[in-house]
């Protein structure tokens, strides 16, 4: 919205959706997420962006027994990987890109996880725009608030290797892709590996 680029985020997968709460301690949220899947909280592994502004997350979920990954780029598919089954990770938290935050709600309409958001002014001049544009920075936006629509759709290729997609692999001839597509409306979720033929595409 416009000035205010930057969101508070918190996203889980299917088995913990309506569990978390953005505006309660970090502690409490992982416990519910370990309760929800069945594990101890030191077996909980959070996805954080590693950012200074982070740092309080990265504190807190290090002072309540759980594990971390600290991602540099990208929380759009920090958001996926949490709320992934059979991924390494359980909940992604902290602050990142506003239309990330969109983008990653349309993965969760598919993956039936939940995303909760709320906005983060980086500074007195972005409290002010919110101030005076009627933004409420209390306000916690849910996955609904983000998109609403009942047929979303998500499609992503990698670049480089992340948690959820493998990165492009350049070998001679050919170059391989590792890609997703999802579709909310029948929470279809599809990978896809392609090989394409360097010489071909150059020839298009």
């Amino acid at each position: 919205p416009g000035k205010l680029v930057y969101m508070d985020k918190l996203a889980v997968g299917e088995e913990a959706a309506g569990s978390v709460d953005i505006d309660a301690p970090v502690a409490h949220n992982l416990a519910q997420v370990a309760k929800a899947k069945g594990k101890q909280v030191s077996d909980v592994t959070a996805i954080v962006l590693d950012r200074p502004r982070n740092q309080p997350y990265i504190d807190e979920i290090r002072a309540a027994g759980a594990r971390i990954t600290l991602i540099g780029d990208g929380d759009i598919q920090g958001s996926i990987t949490a709320a992934s089954a059979g991924t390494s990770a359980d909940i992604l938290v902290g602050i990142g890109g506003s239309p990330e935050a969109v983008t990653s709600a349309c993965a969760m309409l598919a993956l039936r996880g939940e995303i909760q958001c709320k906005l983060w002014p980086r500074d007195d001049s972005e409290r002010a725009y919110a101030r005076d544009n009627g933004l409420d920075l209390d306000q916690v936006l849910t996955t609904r608030d983000l998109v609403d629509s009942e047929d979303t759709f998500f499609a992503a290729t990698g670049v480089t290797t992340g948690t959820f997609l493998r990165g492009v692999h350049f070998g001679g001839a050919h170059t391989t892709t590792h890609s997703v597509v999802m579709r909310s409306r029948s929470g279809t979720v599809r990978f896809i590996e392609a090989d394409h033929r360097v010489e071909w595409v150059k020839d298009e």
